[in-house]
């Protein structure tokens, strides 16, 4: 595992689309990439993983600290390989963010996903991150109403580090 670098952009946003490709459409798996324009890697690269082999990256998280206070972090993007998912490659690199994070003393994590991504709800939950309080609860869920725009409804989660 490394500190990502700007010149892995290209190669992360055609991991995306093609890891995301068996759930999505063409279409939705390049909109899905939008989500992280190559800004992250140029100002974040120092707080942002991955994990690669000798067939390139297999796994990346793109997260950052928080540049208007000393105590937050966040975690933006997450992918893993299909031929890896199961065998803790995402719990590694949120482990690491983790470490790197408590050690530049933030003493919290945040993350974000969509009310209808139950798999990112149950991953977050089991790395010990708790749901925040929304402003309406949908399916037992706390929800933060067009958070991301209208109809753009997520699921916030904060994890206290310790140092």
């Amino acid at each position: 595992m490394r500190r990502a670098d700007v010149s892995d952009h290209s190669a992360i946003v055609d991991r995306v689309q093609r890891w995301w490709g068996d759930s999505r459409t063409p279409a939705e798996a390049r909109e899905l990439s939008l989500l992280l324009p190559k800004l992250f890697l140029q100002f974040f690269s120092s707080t942002s993983l991955v994990l690669e082999d000798e067939t390139g990256i297999r796994a990346f998280l793109v997260g950052f600290h928080a540049p208007d206070n000393d105590t937050e972090a966040y975690i933006h993007f997450v992918g893993v390989d299909p031929e890896l998912r199961g065998q803790g490659t995402a719990r590694r690199l949120y482990t690491t963010f983790f470490q790197r994070a408590a050690e530049s003393g933030r003493t919290e994590v945040r993350a974000i996903t969509s009310p209808a991504n139950t798999g990112s709800i149950a991953f977050h939950r089991a790395m010990g991150f708790t749901l925040e309080t929304g402003d309406r609860v949908i399916d037992g869920l706390p929800v933060h109403g067009d958070y991301d725009g209208p109809g753009q409804d997520r699921v916030c989660f904060v994890r206290k580090l310790t140092p």
